[in-house]
């Protein structure tokens, strides 16, 4: 008798646990029930370490790729070296069969490279010219220019020429060269403001400027020359009170500045 009630107890306390109303179902653990978690794991027993997974590896860049810090005071091996170029223009030109001569002309000369090749260049070039170098009073100026020997000079009796006593020659920009007082040059412009009136800071001497008429040359006053390379000197006057008349009608001073 005490059996009989005993599993009719049991058979109406199943449900409840189930939650059914059907035969009783093994309920998987609930999610946040620590309690089913711990419950589940120990029905493994003994299985419990095989059925865990190695956790997965994240892939990591080859061995090759990582830097290794220095240690402390060591410094970076230095970079392979690069293969060396030539850099003297003359082991990079084909002199050919003229290297020998090239090589006694240099020699004789006693001219490196490219010293020769200046001789060679101002000969051909401006054949027929002489090479005049100048300056200011104090020295601060110098140039040269590559002119005729026989010098065509304008006297020019505008505002500021007349007043300066400004007689010059013009050459084209190529013929001149600054050899040194670039800062000590300024510059006066008035009107129009196309000539550039340079002269030096320290001693007021204008030695060559930009004339309004050739503005791609240079207009340089002869009395700043050294002496020695001028052989004659013929003055023209130029009346540049009537400037834009005088331009006109003029030939050939608008060229004075081309090559």
């Amino acid at each position: 008798m005490r059996r009989a009630r005993a599993a009719g107890a049991s058979q109406l306390r199943e449900p409840k646990r189930s939650g059914s109303s059907g035969a009783p179902v093994a309920a998987g653990p609930a999610p946040g029930d620590s309690r089913s978690l711990r419950s589940t794991r120990g029905a493994g027993g003994g299985k419990r370490k095989a059925s865990r997974q190695p956790p997965a590896k994240l892939p990591q860049a080859p061995e090759a790729d990582c830097k290794k810090p220095l240690p402390p005071g060591e410094l970076p091996p230095p970079p392979p070296p690069t293969p060396a170029t030539p850099t003297s223009s003359e082991s990079a030109l084909d002199l050919g069969e003229q290297r020998e001569r090239w090589e006694t002309f240099q020699k004789r000369q006693r001219l490196n490279f490219e010293g020769a090749a200046k001789l060679l260049l101002d000969t051909f070039e401006y054949q027929g010219l002489v090479k005049h170098t100048g300056g200011c009073h104090c020295g601060a100026v110098r140039f040269e220019v590559w002119a005729s020997a026989d010098l065509h000079i304008f006297d020019c009796n505008c505002s500021i020429c007349k007043k300066k006593q400004n007689r010059h020659f013009i050459v084209p920009a190529s013929r001149f060269k600054l050899l040194k007082g670039a800062e000590s040059l300024t510059t006066y412009t008035f009107n129009t403001h196309k000539a550039q009136h340079t002269f030096c800071k320290k001693c007021g001497v204008q030695s060559f400027y930009t004339p309004r008429s050739n503005p791609g040359g240079f207009g340089i006053a002869p009395h700043c020359l050294d002496e020695g390379t001028v052989r004659s000197m013929v003055t023209e006057e130029f009346n540049g009170s009537d400037w834009e008349k005088a331009v006109k009608e003029h030939k050939t001073i608008k060229n004075m500045s081309k090559e």
